[in-house]
């Protein structure tokens, strides 16, 4: 049986779960015979019921997810939407080479072959599921891989990873301030990266309602742009936006 890593879904966790619990029973008693330490009683109570440990294990990441991630998904989820985004669009303008030039320091694009530099040695093709590129704020500062019998994956850090826990209203030139007002002059300097209503609402401590307003003025203005991700709506400066940030400062 060839044995397959699903394809992660940044925007239900709850689906997640419930493909957790449907795995296949011979694929529940197979997996941990191949991973070293696991205690022998745990190993057999998996086998005697795995549709029960199924449940249990996903009851268990439940449990973790509303402890530990819930509160911070939504900051969470907006910064791998919008490397999504980026890479879209660095693939759609430069081609494979462009995707990949900002990617990560041992990821390199040369010629028509991808090198992913590590400790690990692998040389050959990628399979017919093609390569997978998964965003992360957990593998920080390096890459991580998974080759066959799984799809080919390369995990990087997040493109903005840095701005990932900032909090308040982000410095605004004086000038900026006076021509567009306080809030939306900080909108205007927090949507340097792509962003949702949801995380600029919490970060300036205003309404979602407040902040679609401020961004319909920013919209028609031409100073940011809107663009779909899955199912989040994400908001970034424009060139002109970023022109006049520049200028300013």
């Amino acid at each position: 049986m060839v044995r397959a890593t699903p394809v992660p879904n940044p925007a239900d966790f709850a689906d997640e779960l419930d493909l957790l619990r449907r795995t296949p029973p011979q694929r529940l008693v197979a997996d941990p015979a191949e991973v070293r330490g696991i205690p022998a009683p745990v190993v057999r109570r998996i086998t005697d019921d795995p549709a029960a440990a199924a449940g249990r294990l996903a009851d268990t990441m439940q449990s973790y997810w509303d402890l530990a991630f819930a509160e911070h998904w939504p900051r969470i989820r907006t910064l791998l939407e919008a490397d999504v985004l980026w890479r879209a669009n660095r693939l759609a303008i430069g081609g494979a080479r462009a995707l990949f030039d900002d990617l990560h320091e041992s990821v390199t694009w040369q010629g028509d072959r991808l090198f992913a530099a590590g400790a690990g040695d692998f040389t050959g093709p990628v399979s017919g599921e093609g390569l997978l590129l998964v965003p992360s704020t957990m593998c920080w500062p390096d890459v991580r891989k998974m080759i066959g019998p799984y799809q080919s994956t390369i995990m990087y850090p997040v493109r903005g990873i840095a701005t990932l826990w900032e909090s308040g209203r982000p410095p605004v030139p004086a000038a900026i301030d006076a021509l567009l007002g306080r809030t939306r002059a900080a909108m205007l300097v927090a949507l340097a990266e792509p962003t949702s209503t949801t995380v600029l609402a919490r970060r300036l401590a205003i309404t979602p309602g407040g902040v679609s307003q401020h961004l319909s003025v920013l919209l028609g203005s031409g100073l940011v742009v809107r663009s779909r991700v899955g199912r989040s709506v994400l908001y970034r400066r424009t060139r002109s936006g970023d022109l006049l940030i520049a200028s300013a400062g």
